[in-house]
């Protein structure tokens, strides 16, 4: 058995992005060519996908955002973390989001950020055991009307 590959995504990926955010938000309509072409366009953005076996099993992705305090260092921004329901529970979730703060890190970040509306306990217990505080700031939200 070969190990699990972590890679940035790319264009040619977006396929198996898309069926696997299936497993995130079933049912949410998939995005046009244009929406793809404009996201991965993004600087600053970063997908990135665990492949087990050779096919995407885990991603999430990572936006820099540059920033005026903290000395002027960028903060990172965590979203769209999921992993196949068929391969929860053998690490790819925690190694896909690992990678992500090395990248934020070497990106000289000094904070990254992540928010889930999950209510389920053990989604939150997932994102303690990856380091994240879920007491330390709060997430407010609002939906477009």
């Amino acid at each position: 058995m070969t190990e699990p590959e972590i890679r940035d995504l790319a264009p040619d990926d977006i396929d198996a992005l898309i069926a696997l955010y299936e497993h995130l938000n079933p049912g949410d309509p998939p995005p046009g060519a244009e929406a793809v072409q404009a996201v991965f366009a993004q600087p600053g953005l970063r997908h990135f996908g665990l492949f087990a076996q050779g096919r995407l099993t885990a991603t999430c992705n990572l936006a820099v955002i540059p920033n005026l305090t903290r000395g002027g260092q960028p903060y990172g921004v965590i979203e769209n973390v999921v992993t196949h329901a068929a391969r929860r529970g053998q690490g790819h979730g925690q190694d896909v989001i690992a990678h992500a703060l090395t990248q934020a890190w070497a990106a000289g970040c000094y904070k990254v950020v992540l928010t889930t509306s999950r209510r389920d306990p053990a989604v939150w217990a997932f994102y303690e055991r990856c380091g994240f505080d879920g007491g330390h700031k709060r997430a407010f939200v609002i939906r477009r009307p």
